[in-house]
């Protein structure tokens, strides 16, 4: 076995996707011996090749490819437009439901051969498969699903039936609801990941470009696999080398990254720095309405048009936590993204423009700055004044990523303005991939949210999949509303968990964070326990052949649907947030950001703690919600448990809904989180003789580490709480 070989085997490396042999079945299947792609589109021949593989893995045999329709059972692969043979087998309706990125699926059984749309009387003589769309990229989406569906990946049901394989009759229809479906990378050209817990950049080393392309191409499977299409290649804050990504010393070399992506239909973009006309260009202002700045950048996008030419465009990150951008000049921030944006519509480009912007130097002693209010602050003012390719990147909350925040208000407020979600598969403030904790739970809280911006049904999904402002929507949210809103700049984004580990996440078991992401991302209408289901059966296929081996899937499936409530209940009380070691976030530390400049407290006293964001008293941040959600907010009678803390200041002996005191309920959670984190590991424990032995150790390690951290949280959190507050707990546990 090659050593590339035995590293996909035992460490995780191929992932969801690594087609395990079906001992269920001993040839082929007739259908699946032939796979006829007509097309000279390279993305087509990726899911011709992509098909192949995944079928020789499973069944021990090769199928052929041809470019030439046969009379005999086979795959055919295909857009509408440009494959009559393909098109044939859909109608002109059925082919019209189908958006720009989508696909449909037929399998069926054909009386005549020789004309595959016909089953006119019961002369069976094989089975056949289309998968089609309006585009190659849609077509490599479907042959994923379909890899999926052969996988027992999407029903548990073909784990232990062959009948579709003898007969496959399906018949799928599948569109994205986002038309962006992004990754953020934030890579630096030294090789680091700026909060990146999976080991080096695969993208550079030592100020260069990797010379790797196999893994890059490996990373672009993943990512096609699940749906994603877009991806910016650099941290969005931009250093002195990576300024020259867009000068002719780079350009070249992410002409050829792109070439990479492209084969998977992923286009990239670049994080630029705003300074660059000064920086690399020689002017001595980066004034986004200085005539010659403008005339700079228009140069420097016909520049790097001209090495990419389907290059997605640019991500800002400007005027936030020390970053240059147009408050340097007295100007807004639709100025700056206009300006950008001019210079790169002649190419199809887009602006990325991230509203993560804050006074990251507050004096602690200001008790009415609100670091909460300062997306909302900076940009509602500026509703309908950016151009049809900006998109403003907000991130889910108002705050950081935290493993529990609200939604952040900026969502609805914005009437006339394009906007991207962001997210944070890397777990920044949730483990940094030692803990385990799936977030997809978290996601569909948010995609869920109803911001009733228009009354109520203004769901976070419908938002940022574009629907809700869609002149075809329809006035229910649900699928087919959003099939068609592809020509909208809206969608989704997410800060990627990836690194050169071998098994790419560093934690095996948050690879269900990237995969959850991509599925999500694809249909905000699926669950968190659809998912988790899918990972599971994929990831862990052919290894559920021992004793108890029909437990091995739901073990695992629970151990991810319980772990964000049981790093919530160890850290983070009552959505208070923040209490990590500043710098790296990692470990607690109550008081870390409480005198700091970053604008993130507590304010926690011998009395009480929380943050008065109320209208009637505090910082005024609940009153930027829509109704109900202002009134539910603002009050103590009403506010949510999970939230209470960071809308309002309580004493401790406050009452919550679920009957406890404040202080009893951090009692009570962080003990109660520790016992759970232990009994994680004891689940995987269980589970060690079902489960490739490299895999079962490497996941161990970090659950073991886990359930020690966990308990350093519960005493770190509880004994401070303890000496600030004086009051025992109720069930006389150890507090130090």
């Amino acid at each position: 076995m090659s050593k590339r070989m035995d590293m996909q085997k035992e460490s995780g490396y191929d992932a969801w996707l690594h087609y395990r042999r079906n001992r269920k079945v001993d040839d082929l299947p007739t259908w699946c011996r032939v796979i006829i792609v007509q097309e000279a589109d390279e993305v087509l021949h990726t899911a011709a090749n992509e098909l192949q593989h995944g079928l020789t893995s499973m069944f021990g045999q090769q199928p052929r490819i041809s470019a030439v329709p046969v009379s005999a059972p086979s795959i055919a692969l295909g857009t509408f437009q440009e494959h009559p043979w393909v098109a044939e087998r859909f109608g002109a309706e059925e082919q019209a439901e189908v958006s720009t990125e989508g696909y449909r699926i037929r399998g069926m059984k054909i009386s005549n051969p020789a004309h595959p749309a016909s089953s006119d009387n019961d002369d069976i003589k094989g089975a056949y498969v289309t998968v089609s769309g309006q585009t190659s990229k849609g077509v490599l989406y479907g042959v994923f699903h379909l890899l999926r569906y052969l996988q027992g990946g999407l029903d548990g049901k073909l784990q232990s039936t062959t009948e579709f394989l003898q007969a496959p009759i399906l018949d799928i229809l599948s569109n994205p609801a986002n038309p962006i479906r992004m990754i953020n990378h934030w890579d630096n050209m030294d090789g680091s990941v700026e909060r990146g817990y999976a080991g080096a950049s695969i993208f550079y080393d030592n100020h260069a470009f990797t010379t790797n392309m196999d893994r890059l191409r490996d990373y672009a499977r993943l990512l096609a696999s699940v749906g994603i299409q877009a991806l910016s290649i650099n941290n969005v804050n931009v250093h002195h080398v990576e300024t020259k990504l867009i000068t002719d010393t780079f350009l070249p070399d992410v002409a050829r990254v792109a070439a990479v992506f492209r084969t998977y239909g992923i286009q990239i973009y670049l994080s630029i720095n705003y300074a660059s006309p000064m920086q690399i260009g020689g002017l001595t202002t980066a004034d986004p309405l200085d005539p010659g700045v403008a005339e700079w950048w228009r140069a420097k996008a016909r520049e790097v048009y001209t090495a990419v030419p389907d290059l997605g465009g640019f991500v800002v990150k400007a005027d936030s936590e020390n970053r240059p951008g147009p408050f340097s000049y007295g100007r807004h921030h639709a100025d700056g993204a206009n300006m950008l944006a001019d210079a790169l519509q002649p190419y199809g480009g887009r602006v990325i423009w991230r509203c993560f912007v804050y006074d990251c130097k507050q004096d602690w002693r200001d008790r009415k700055t609100d670091r909460a209010r300062a997306a909302f602050d900076h940009f509602k003012p500026l509703d309908g004044l950016f151009r049809d390719n900006v998109i403003l990147q907000i991130k889910n909350g108002p705050m950081d990523f935290q493993v529990r925040e609200p939604v952040s208000p900026l969502f609805g407020a914005l009437e006339a303005t394009q906007v991207l979600l962001e997210f944070q598969i890397a777990q920044e403030y949730t483990g940094q991939q030692r803990h385990l904790c799936y977030l997809v739970s978290q996601w569909k809280e948010i995609l869920d949210f109803d911001t009733y911006a228009q009354g109520k049904g203004s769901t976070i999904k419908r938002i940022v999949s574009g629907a809700l402002h869609s002149k075809s929507d329809s006035a229910s949210s649900g699928r087919k509303a959003i099939v068609h809103a592809s020509h909208i700049n809206y969608g989704i984004t997410a800060v990627s968990n990836i690194g050169a580990d071998a098994n790419w996440t560093g934690h095996l078991l948050a690879q269900s964070n990237l995969y959850g992401y991509g599925r999500l991302a694809w249909d905000p209408e699926l669950s968190a326990d659809e998912i988790a289901d899918e990972w599971v059966r994929l990831t862990f296929s052919g290894q559920e052949d021992g004793d108890s081996g029909t437990d091995l899937f739901p073990a695992i499936k629970q151990m991810l649907l319980d772990s964000w409530n049981i790093y919530e209940s160890y850290t983070a009380p009552l959505g208070v947030g923040w209490m990590v070691s500043p710098g790296h976030h990692y470990g607690p530390d109550v008081d870390g950001y409480e005198y700091s400049m970053w604008g993130t407290y507590h304010f926690a006293d011998c009395w009480g703690i929380g943050v008065d964001r109320t209208t009637a008293t505090g910082t005024g941040y609940a009153g930027q919600y829509f109704s109900p959600h202002a009134d539910i907010y603002e009050s103590t009678d009403t506010c949510p448990d999970d939230l209470l803390l960071f809308f309002h200041h309580v004493p401790y002996t406050h009452t919550l809904h679920s009957g406890q005191t404040v202080i009893q309920h951090i009692y009570d959670t962080h003990f109660e989180g520790a016992e759970r984190a232990a009994r994680l590991k004891d689940t995987w424990i269980s589970l060690r003789e079902q489960l490739n032995e490299g895999l079962y150790e490497q996941v161990l390690e970090r659950l073991e580490h886990q359930a020690e951290h966990a308990k350093e949280w519960r005493d770190r959190i509880n004994t401070y709480f303890y000496r600030k507050s004086g009051i025992a707990d109720q069930k006389n546990r150890p507090i130090y």
